[in-house]
């Protein structure tokens, strides 16, 4: 088969980010859409996932080196894209419409109609392009379980900002910016309720138990996860300056 092209390698870093590593599977559906998409086998794509794999450092902090027949192309997109991620949701959105014979609102599933025209509609598909992306990249590092309580309901998980992304443009879409909570934990963390230090521990306020008729409850529900530690992702660990940003937040 032919080399890999440009357009491939960067739906297949799309892949990458958002599936959990130790799912990379030939029969994972993320992997098969991309596969038909830009016209490779599953196995081809699930071994190009392993390629990427090799050059997250955080992975090899963990001792996962990934494969090692990796090409300069793939070494060329990682490094294109690992300080943007918002470009590379875009992009590789853009390019899987194309192959698709799809408009990107069509592909993404965005009712265009109720959206205006020129720039404003460009920034909320751009926008939602985002969300979806961040939300499956943290998620996906996170095998889709709340890091404090291991809770599973993807419905009721979502893609918590460490720094909120309004505060911190740069990093509104760096997985490292992230990390996976359910709904009530993370209005708590957003609220300063909870805190998680740069060393992973979970930090619960006693404010949350004041003056509250179901104080009791929930001390049940959260004084249990009080300097406990957070599961850690498979990549894409949370980073420690944007936690300790937050943190110091919780401290006041």
């Amino acid at each position: 088969m032919n080399n890999w092209t440009r357009e491939q390698t960067i739906v297949a870093l799309s892949v990458y980010c958002k599936i959990p590593f130790n799912k990379a599977s030939n029969n994972n559906p993320e992997i098969v859409k991309a596969a038909k998409l830009i016209g490779r086998t599953p196995v081809a794509v699930k071994m190009k996932v392993g390629n990427f794999g090799s050059f997250d450092p955080e992975l090899k902090k963990k001792g996962i080196v990934g494969l090692t027949n990796t090409s300069k192309l793939d070494e060329e997109i990682w490094n294109e894209y690992c300080h943007d991620w918002e470009k590379l949701a875009y992009d590789s959105e853009a390019i899987m419409a194309k192959l698709a014979d799809k408009t990107i609102e069509e592909a993404n599933n965005i009712d265009i109609t109720k959206i205006p025209e020129g720039k404003e509609r460009e920034r909320l598909v751009k926008q939602r392009i985002n969300q979806s992306f961040f939300r499956s990249a943290v998620l996906s590092s996170y095998n889709n379980k709340c890091c404090i309580t291991n809770f599973t309901c993807t419905d009721l998980l979502e893609a918590c900002h460490i720094v909120d992304w309004s505060e911190n443009v740069e990093n509104r879409l760096n997985p490292s910016n992230g990390i996976c909570l359910n709904v009530l934990f993370h209005k708590a963390y957003d609220k300063n309720y909870l805190g998680i230090s740069p060393d992973y521990e979970v930090f619960i306020s006693d404010r949350l138990f004041d003056d509250t008729v179901e104080q009791e409850n929930l001390k049940l529900f959260f004084k249990k996860y009080h300097k406990t530690k957070i599961q850690l992702p498979d990549k894409f660990l949370p980073n420690k300056y944007l936690l300790d940003i937050h943190f110091q937040r919780f401290v006041k």
